[in-house]
């Protein structure tokens, strides 16, 4: 009631209408007003807000970048760790099977060593055992050569040699004619008691050798000394003597016991040299003139 009484006198004061129409028109200008100034706040603080928060966007990303790289990096010098551990390991594996190989290899080198050594050990023993049995073989051929020639030189000239006895049949004991081979019946006895001396040997050979004296040519006495030599070494088999353990040989006029050209010079040259070597220490030697 008091309110309408009261709305009643104002309009009935001059001027009263005017003053609440331009108060009603204002009003909307500044509610507009205020409106556009708080848009223009809000834009103005949604675009700062929008920038920054692009800018903390393109700051992430580029750290998210950053640290994308960072993880393949990691990834990548991970991958490089687990191959080169990988490989650590397996040249670690080569390493020890190499090891391994070697400490075999080294087992086998001092077992082939030790067994060298045995064998050279044993190899040595027998060369120590064969020389000692050749030692004692040469010491009992040389007592039975010593009896040998202590019992040829009862019958004719006999000389111990490198290679054995060499028994002279010249003038003094066998003569020979002037160019003749035979042998004279007075001699047969001589060559009789030779053979047996001869037969009780054991490992050896019997080398006949025949010569002439200096008349002649070189092709005739050789041919005279073969046929002297070979009349010698028929009479021994003949006598009992194996012929596998004999041979003859002519040497001519080479090698004279006597030098010069006188009638006891030649006849001392026409001679016959049997010689007795030991087959077992020289099995393959070859019948020569004895020096």
């Amino acid at each position: 009631m008091m309110d309408s009484s009261r709305d009643a006198r104002e309009a009935n004061e001059p001027g009263s209408e005017i003053a609440p129409a331009e108060s009603r028109g204002r009003l909307p200008l500044a509610l507009g007003a205020i409106a556009i100034a708080l848009t223009l706040v809000l834009a103005f603080v949604s675009l700062r807000s929008t920038r920054r928060l692009e800018t903390e966007v393109a700051q992430l990303n580029q750290q998210t970048e950053g640290l994308r790289q960072l993880v393949e990096r990691a990834q990548e010098q991970s991958q490089t760790l687990a191959q080169q551990a990988s490989q650590a390991a397996a040249n670690a594996q080569t390493a020890a099977q190499q090891r391994d190989l070697a400490k075999q290899s080294q087992a086998n080198s001092e077992a082939q060593a030790e067994l060298a050594r045995q064998q050279a050990a044993a190899q040595q023993q027998k060369a120590n055992e064969a020389t000692q049995q050749a030692e004692q073989y040469r010491q009992e051929r040389e007592a039975e050569l010593a009896q040998l020639q202590e019992a040829l030189g009862q019958i004719a000239q006999t000389r111990l040699t490198a290679m054995g006895l060499v028994m002279t049949l010249d003038s003094k004991s066998v003569r020979f004619d002037f160019d003749k081979s035979d042998i004279k019946p007075e001699y047969r006895d001589i060559l009789n008691r030779i053979a047996g001396i001869l037969m009780t040997l054991k490992g050896y050979t019997i080398n006949v050798y025949g010569y002439t004296d200096d008349v002649g040519t070189q092709t005739y006495n050789l041919q005279l000394s073969q046929r002297r030599a070979e009349a010698v070494r028929d009479f021994l088999v003949q006598a009992g003597i194996s012929p596998t353990i004999m041979s003859a040989k002519g040497f001519g006029k080479s090698d004279p016991r006597v030098p010069g050209d006188s009638e006891q010079a030649r006849a001392a040259n026409r001679r016959v040299e049997i010689g007795i070597v030991d087959s077992k220490l020289l099995p393959n030697i070859q019948p020569v003139p004895p020096k």
